[in-house]
């Protein structure tokens, strides 16, 4: 049974990387103006080519066909399709409808907030919320502050090639990873995270340096409510724990496999805020962009983050499946890291400022 089962994964996850890779070099000839946004007041892109954006569309696709691929292979009593897989199906398609117009129109980013913030609204409305706190009312804050955040995040880390790319492909391997090591080859949700593995695997071809096409906010805001809906399952409410876990063990779970997008959101808003900016109006100060103003290359940085998404997929699989008691030096440990990992890359972000307003 699980030969088998391992046998039709693969066989899935394949397809869908050479669907992504057809899909995209379809699009790429097609697109001779499609999905190209030229460079305006409000759109600021560090490269200075108009590049199609239209990853996203692929990223969509893959998804509907995991869910279709789904419910022909679980068991008919199984309940996936339940109100929570409604939920998170629902808001998938808002966070990619909320991208696309934005990526066709340059909505306003009010709107914008508020698709996320209703995407937020509608996981806790269907259950899909953080349970860390033993009032529910702090729990549906913080997570509308968590989807609203990530996002956010991640929109505003795609601002260099292949970076957004690598952090997600990374958060996915983490719990592809987990799933594998807790033997749970009956769950359903390990088709969605095959598909998404092999979708980021086949986009980062053509976003890796120099990159023929950009995801835009279609694939930015898709990822970004996949994401935080992963998220929220697997290190907030600690599913991702082989043993149990604790308020605190779960908190720095997230701290360190998102770690890059909450840095570099953080650094950017506070930097944007203190100049009287909004930050939510694009700008060349990310970390991305300091650490090439220090003299890296853009294939140096998405290297430099390939390495550091790295590390975080290794301490976050060792602190979920390899370390059954917690002790304090742990949380020492694996909060020292994220510290020092905040400090370095706010420091280096907030580098050569007149370079960066």
């Amino acid at each position: 049974m699980t030969e088998n089962l391992l046998l039709v994964y693969s066989l899935f996850f394949v397809a869908s990387l050479v669907f992504t890779l057809v899909i995209n070099r379809f699009l790429l000839k097609f697109s001779r103006n499609l999905g190209i946004r030229n460079a305006s007041e409000t759109i600021i892109r560090w490269s200075s080519t108009s590049k199609p954006a239209l990853g996203g569309i692929s990223f969509y696709i893959i998804f509907l066909f995991s869910i279709i691929f789904i419910s022909f292979l679980i068991p008919e009593e199984t309940d996936f399709f339940n109100l929570q897989t409604m939920g998170v199906l629902v808001v998938v398609t808002v966070g990619f409808l909320t991208g696309l117009f934005d990526d066709a129109y340059n909505t306003h980013p009010w709107i914008k907030f508020f698709s996320q913030l209703l995407c937020g609204v509608i996981l806790v409305a269907t259950g899909t919320y953080i349970t860390i706190f033993e009032n529910q009312l702090l729990n549906y804050a913080i997570t509308l502050f968590w989807v609203v955040g990530m996002m956010n995040s991640i929109n505003m880390l795609d601002n260099m090639d292949g970076i957004t790319t690598i952090v997600s492909l990374a958060v996915v391997v983490t719990i592809f990873a987990g799933i594998l090591l807790r033997e749970q080859f009956l769950s359903p949700i390990i088709v969605v995270v095959l598909g998404m593995m092999a979708v980021l695997l086949g986009f980062l071809y053509y976003n890796w340096n120099p990159s023929r096409m950009y995801m835009g906010d279609t694939g930015s805001q898709f990822l970004g409510v996949l994401l935080a809906v992963l998220g929220i399952s697997f290190f907030w409410n600690g599913e991702a724990f082989s043993g149990d876990s604790t308020p605190l063990m779960r908190f720095l779970s997230v701290a360190i496999i998102f770690a890059l997008p909450i840095i570099d959101t953080t650094t950017v808003f506070y930097k944007r805020i203190a100049r009287g900016q909004s930050p939510f109006v694009g700008g060349k100060d990310h970390t991305t962009h300091h650490l090439s103003y220090l003299g890296l290359s853009d294939h140096k940085v998405a290297l430099v983050f390939a390495g550091l998404s790295l590390v975080s997929f290794f301490l976050a699989v060792s602190m979920t499946h390899f370390i059954h008691t917690w002790k304090v030096i742990h949380h020492v440990l694996y909060g020292s890291y994220f510290l020092v990992l905040f400090g370095f890359l706010f420091i280096v972000g907030n580098m050569n400022k007149s370079r960066s307003q």
